[in-house]
């Protein structure tokens, strides 16, 4: 978590930790338990980063990208389904029937958006925006992972101003209960 660069560059760098995260979970065979402490390593990171994005990044999105509005819905329409996903895994012990192909559909989902964005996405926003922009963007999402949740929200509002506003109580909550229980620590 926070990588330095301009937007593109930390976000990017975020996509290559997750996979190596969904590569590690993958080499722990099914139904192993080391696999539930994976799965909230890479749970924590992929709320953080969408938390961020959706404060930010699609927001630049709308107002620099010519039919940006379209690209940033479609990117929130898939960070809901894999929040969706993550909710239903929380708390879900590796061992559940169920747990694998939870897994499996979170890591194709994110994997697919993943290269939506840096094939779409990311090259449109380089090409409307300033490199001044686009740091200022990095420096703003860096500072919004550092406060946002680690846990699934799916029914928290996912655009400003109303995830502004309550990201960073949730977030505050979150880390709380992750102190507390021991998640993402290794």
């Amino acid at each position: 978590m926070g990588h330095g660069g301009n937007v593109i560059a930390e976000l990017t760098a975020d996509h290559r930790e997750v996979e190596e995260l969904f590569d590690k979970v993958e080499a722990i065979p099914p139904g192993d338990p080391r696999r539930r402490k994976v799965v909230d390593e890479f749970t924590i990171e992929l709320v953080r980063h969408s938390v961020a994005e959706e404060e930010y990044l699609y927001p630049a999105v709308r107002e620099y990208v010519p039919g940006g509005g379209a690209l940033a819905d479609k990117e929130l329409a898939d960070h809901a389904a894999v929040e969706r996903l993550l909710k239903e895994l929380e708390g879900m012990e590796a061992t559940d029937v169920r747990f694998d192909g939870l897994v499996g559909r979170v890591v194709s989902e994110v994997k697919q958006h993943v290269a939506d964005e840096e094939r779409n996405l990311f090259p449109a926003l380089g090409g409307a925006c300033s490199a001044e922009e686009l740091d200022s963007l990095g420096d703003k999402v860096r500072t919004a992972k550092k406060l946002a949740p680690t846990r699934p929200h799916p029914s928290a509002p996912d655009t400003p101003p109303a995830n502004k506003l309550l990201a960073p109580g949730a977030g505050l909550v979150d880390r709380a209960r992750d102190l507390v229980s021991g998640r993402g620590r290794s």
